[in-house]
């Protein structure tokens, strides 16, 4: 008995040290040469199959055996392997690891972004807005547009079209949280700030279709923004003919925050359109983003935003010459006792708590409110006058059309938009699960009251021979209360195989709203591939289901009372519009020259289905208020990205697309966006062996946008126009006046500055005139001509930057 009790308690102990041995762990992270946190790096015990790969937050933890001189191997595409050796490895160790860029990297953190770019999902750097020549005023999206498949032909707005799609169909976050932009003012010169502040901007991630289950339901793309997390004092106040900017981060204990108050006018911009008049816009964002450490696992965020604009417009007088060097007109307006007063304010804020109970798991819980008042008034009274371009309208010549016209508005609109929602994600071996889920309430007042006179030749339009007449109006006095109920979850699959590196991303979207009872859900699936065999390819392909609820505007269709007027009602059966993606593309990275390039191509094809079809009127989107379309959107993108001058990065988009649309089965159109190709360019110099002097440019050009007469419908014209070609370059000039080593910065008050920078822009350098709409006049025998609104010349602008 005791010989069978001792050989037990030796069969213990033996157990447990070889059990204990199989649970010595090696842990650690693994950064780039900047201390960045590094994903996706293979750690491996040298000649074993054992191994694991770091996590978004460069953290790993790998179980092995005990012993002596244990090697460790790491291995990530774009970095030098890295090889590590343990002399003794006996308990548990922390091993952390530093990996340098191979020569293959593209730069700092535009490489991140291309070197893994395995999703429809591209990442850009904020920082080159700062010095980008921006008739906007500064803003993301200027930057958003050079890339391929998205495109803008007016440079007085920041929306943007993304491969056929409506302005209304691209999804904008910021950390995390859905903005929302005002639904009446039109989009162009009346038109305010983008929510998006540059300087408050740390990460963007844009995606132009095939986009996750995480995002919301929209058809085009999706703009993802991440605001700052200063880690000590940092600021920037800039000055220029467009308006000032200026920021302050800090951090103090567990407190940070980072404020930007932005003031924008277009002034001297809008001088060099036709018409001449008194303009004063006025655009103030205040935005600020505050995060609390309030225990080690526990945060809270606040996101504020506070946005007043003002629009007020007097104009005298309007001349206009078009046409053919042998047609040439000329158009002529005064404008007697006419103004436009627009004006809008919106309100948003946010809180986030997160709560991280472990490294590999994130929960948040998450309420947003968004309050915005709009008002648009305006009485424009115009005398007119179209003739031939050689011939004086005080000559008594015969002209085409002399005549007056009188548009009136008092239009109203406020909406309060609420919601509260739960995300997390967890990480389990290489899975990364992802959920949320969100309910929104919406409340929106809509009244409108505005109308169109006009009187050719003595004879108000239309001319009946009974009383006076307006050609136009359009009344609304609508309510929507409604709730919508949506969430998602999807997993994040990233494995290597012996042919290459896989990342498969697939998730469901699901969302109900209360006012159509409408379900709808939307699988999304994405493949990502970097082959073993040649590591500078990359292979990715993306299908899903994108639905679009009907927001607001969708919702409106116009029909006629009574009195014939023209009268705005919310069409209750109106169905959320669908897109199918297929996506298919990848990138090429190589060296020439001693310089790193990247070839980035897509294929896309998207089958539209369930569509609301729109007009644009005067930059103004009216939708038909019913699903009575169908189409489709195909074509090809590619951009060519990299150092055309060493050490600056710079691109060329280039983009063939079709769109079209079915109406009511009886008329093909080309879709409002449906531009045809558009180049667009953004590049970087710097004076040779000096680079405190560079150089940006932007440059676009893109087919022009069909259009029809307004107040009419496509199926009731026999072809839709098209507008001229837009083409468009912006120069900016910059000086580093001081920054770095200079003695100056060593003195005085110049020791709390970091940089100072002058700059010189051109705005339509080559002073083209580019058409945004035509105003249509109409004679007594109901024959109309369209009189091109052109939109700014040739302009330029100063600035000052400085860094602190």
């Amino acid at each position: 008995m005791k010989i069978r009790a001792i050989a037990a308690l030796l069969f213990i102990l033996v157990s447990i040290s070889a059990f204990g041995q199989k649970h010595v762990k090696i842990t650690g992270y693994v950064r780039d040469a900047d201390g960045s946190p590094l994903e996706l790096v293979l750690v491996q015990i040298k000649n074993t199959l054992n191994g694991a790969m770091t996590n978004e937050k460069g953290y790993y933890s790998i179980t092995t055996s005990p012993g002596d001189s244990v090697a460790v191997i790491f291995s990530c595409l774009g970095y030098n392997k890295a090889e590590r050796i343990l002399p003794s490895l006996q308990q548990d160790m922390r091993l952390n690891v530093q990996m340098n860029y191979t020569s293959i990297d593209l730069g700092e953190v535009v490489a991140v972004g291309t070197r893994y770019q395995t999703s429809t999902l591209q990442t850009m750097n904020a920082d080159r807005v700062k010095l980008l020549p921006d008739p906007a005023g500064g803003s993301i999206e200027s930057l958003v547009v050079t890339f391929a498949g998205v495109s803008s032909s007016n440079e007085l707005s920041s929306q943007y079209s993304v491969r056929g799609g409506s302005y209304d169909e691209n999804i904008v976050y910021v950390n995390g949280l859905e903005v929302f932009r005002p639904l009446l003012i039109r989009s162009g010169q009346q038109e305010g700030l983008s929510f998006i502040n540059p300087d408050l901007t740390e990460a963007v991630n844009f995606a132009a279709g095939g986009f996750e289950a995480r995002y919301g339901d929209k058809m085009s793309s999706v703009l993802d923004i991440t605001y700052k997390k200063p880690k000590l004092f940092e600021g920037s106040a800039s000055a220029s003919l467009l308006g000032a900017n200026a920021y302050v981060g800090s951090a103090v204990g567990k407190f940070t925050q980072i404020t930007g108050i932005r003031y924008k006018t277009g002034r001297s911009l809008l001088k060099t359109m036709d018409t001449d008049a008194e303009y004063q816009p006025d655009f103030v964002d205040l935005q600020s983003y505050m995060t609390y450490q309030l225990a080690p696992k526990w945060e809270v965020n606040f996101l504020g935003n506070l946005a007043s604009n003002t629009f007020k417009f007097t104009p005298n007088k309007r001349e206009t010459n078009f046409g053919t060097v042998e047609n040439a007109q000329r158009f002529e307006v005064y404008f007697p006792n006419s103004r436009e007063r627009d004006k809008f304010q919106t309100l948003f804020g946010a809180l986030t708590l997160k709560h991280n109970p472990n490294e590999k798991t994130e929960l948040g819980l998450q309420a947003s409110a968004f309050s915005s008042k709009e008002i648009e008034t305006y009485d424009i009274t115009g005398e007119y006058w179209l003739g031939n371009a050689t011939t004086e309208n005080n000559s008594g010549q015969e002209a085409l059309e002399v005549a007056r016209y009188h548009e009136h508005a008092r239009n109203r609109l406020s909406s309060t938009i609420m919601n509260v929602g739960h995300y997390g994600s967890s990480k389990i071996r290489n899975n990364t699960i992802q959920w949320g889920a969100t309910v929104q309430m919406e409340k929106i007042n809509d009244r409108i009251s505005e109308w169109e006179k006009r009187d050719s030749a003595g004879y108000s339009l239309p001319q009946t021979g009974d009383g006076v007449n307006v050609i136009s109006n359009l009344y609304s006095n609508n309510d929507l209360s409604s709730t919508r109920v949506s969430g998602y979850i999807q997993d994040v699959f990233k494995f290597r195989t012996k042919q290459g590196m896989f990342t498969l991303i697939g998730g469901i979207r699901g969302s109900y709203w209360s006012y159509n009872k409408e379900f709808i859900f939307s699988p999304r699936v994405s493949l990502g591939f970097i082959p073993n065999f040649d590591q500078r390819l990359t292979f990715r392909a993306a299908t899903g289901i994108y639905y679009q609820s009907p927001f607001y505007k969708e919702l409106r269709t116009t029909v006629q009372d009574a009195a014939g007027n023209d009268v705005i009602e919310l069409n209750k059966d109106i169905k959320s519009q669908r897109s199918i993606h297929f996506i298919l593309g990848g990138d090429y990275t190589f060296k020439a020259g001693d310089r790193n390039f990247k070839v980035s191509t897509d294929l896309y094809y998207k089958k539209l289905d369930d569509l609301i079809p729109y007009t644009v009127d005067n930059v103004k989107i009216r939708y038909y208020g019913e699903n009575c379309a169908k189409g489709h959107a195909m074509g090809i993108d590619v951009k060519f990205f990299g150092e055309f001058v060493p050490g600056t990065d710079s691109w060329i988009s280039f983009s063939l697309m079709k769109a079209e649309q079915t109406i009511r089965d009886k008329v093909t159109v080309p879709m409002p966006n449906s531009q045809g190709y558009n180049v667009s360019l953004f590049f970087q110099d710097y004076f040779p062996g000096y680079k405190r002097v560079k150089l940006n440019l932007k440059g676009v050009i893109s087919g022009g946008l069909p259009f029809i007469a307004p107040r009419t419908k496509y199926e009731d014209v026999k072809s839709t126009f098209r507008t001229p070609a837009y083409k468009r370059v912006d120069l900016g000039f910059s000086y580093q006046l001081a920054g770095g080593t200079d003695a100056i910065m060593d003195r005085g008050f110049f020791r709390h500055l970091k940089n100072i920078w002058i700059g010189l822009d051109v705005f339509n350098l080559f002073d083209i005139k580019n058409v945004s709409s035509y105003y249509w006049i109409t004679n007594i025998d109901n024959q109309q001509y369209a009189v091109p609104n052109y939109l700014t010349g040739r302009q330029l602008n100063a600035r000052l930057i400085v860094d602190f």
